[in-house]
């Protein structure tokens, strides 16, 4: 079968005009460092391409605002799904984080940033909110003290678990689920599960494991059935693929994590080399 659409011609799972898909997330750009390099990219290198920003821009709503249009003026698509931070709102400007999520969503729309399924002929990009839920385990008494989450984010009264707070965001999902095309790409911010954390990781640096995400998130994954998904949250850079999905992480994070962090954009998908791609040769960018 052969479709066309936006100016992409598909046959037979070849993609014949040229686009790449970047993706990065955990900006925070509340370090100025981390402003700078957003700065320093190329205005023409990505000008078909796509990014896909897997939250944690920030929490400061016209920070993310001014981010968003530094990156939409260089890309052809900027695709983003918030993160934690970005609920936040112990600033006083919001009441409660929902209220600060409608502001985010509505800011995105403004902006031209889509939050929405993208498809361009064959590809399609699918982005999953979420939460965590303790599916990873139970936070222990210093994660419950030291999570700024627990105190940062404020929620309406039948919001009283996790859970519940993690249901609200995954119903959002289900509109999306039955996307199809020869090439699905999904993302998220949090984790859907946890194997994709490598093993190496010391066991005192597991105590965040209960606040990475939600198994229930990959439940949905694997009725979308998509051949990468990309998510942020953890900061711990990885590739791994768990049957038949490549999962990926690609955070930008805090200026001292650099050993776990690549600080670069990763090419995920290039629609000129879409089996090398898919095989897990995934290409750095300079700036």
């Amino acid at each position: 079968m052969m479709s066309a659409a936006n100016d992409i011609l598909c046959y037979s799972g070849i993609v014949t005009s040229p686009m790449k898909v970047f993706a990065v997330s955990d900006l925070h750009v509340d370090y100025r460092e981390n402003l700078d390099w957003i700065d320093s990219l190329s205005r023409d290198r990505y000008r078909e391409d796509v990014l896909l920003l897997a939250g944690d821009v920030t929490d400061d709503l016209r920070l993310l605002g001014s981010t968003l249009r530094a990156l939409k003026s260089r890309f052809a698509e900027v695709l983003f799904v918030p993160g934690n931070h970005e609920l936040w709102v112990d600033g006083g400007e919001f009441s409660c984080s929902l209220e600060k999520f409608d502001a985010v969503m509505s800011l995105c729309s403004h902006e031209g940033i889509r939050t929405g399924v993208y498809t361009k002929g064959c590809v399609s990009i699918v982005p999953l909110l979420g939460w965590y839920d303790f599916s990873f385990g139970q936070p222990d008494a210093f994660l419950q003290r030291a999570w700024r989450d627990f105190r940062a984010c404020r929620w309406p009264a039948e919001f009283d678990s996790q859970a519940k707070i993690c249901d609200f965001f995954l119903r959002q999902n289900d509109r999306y689920l039955s996307t199809d095309n020869v090439h699905v790409i999904s993302f998220s911010h949090f984790l859907p599960r946890l194997d994709v954390m490598p093993a190496a990781i010391p066991e005192h640096r597991r105590k965040v494991y209960p606040v990475l995400g939600s198994a229930r998130l990959d439940h949905q994954i694997r009725k979308l059935q998509p051949a990468i998904h990309v998510y942020g949250h953890s900061h711990v850079n990885q590739a791994i693929e768990i049957d038949g999905i490549r999962y990926m992480n690609n955070a930008f994070a805090t200026p001292k994590e650099a050993r776990i962090a690549r600080k670069e954009l990763v090419c995920i998908f290039d629609t000129e080399a879409v089996p090398s791609v898919l095989a897990g040769e995934n290409r750095r960018e300079p700036a």
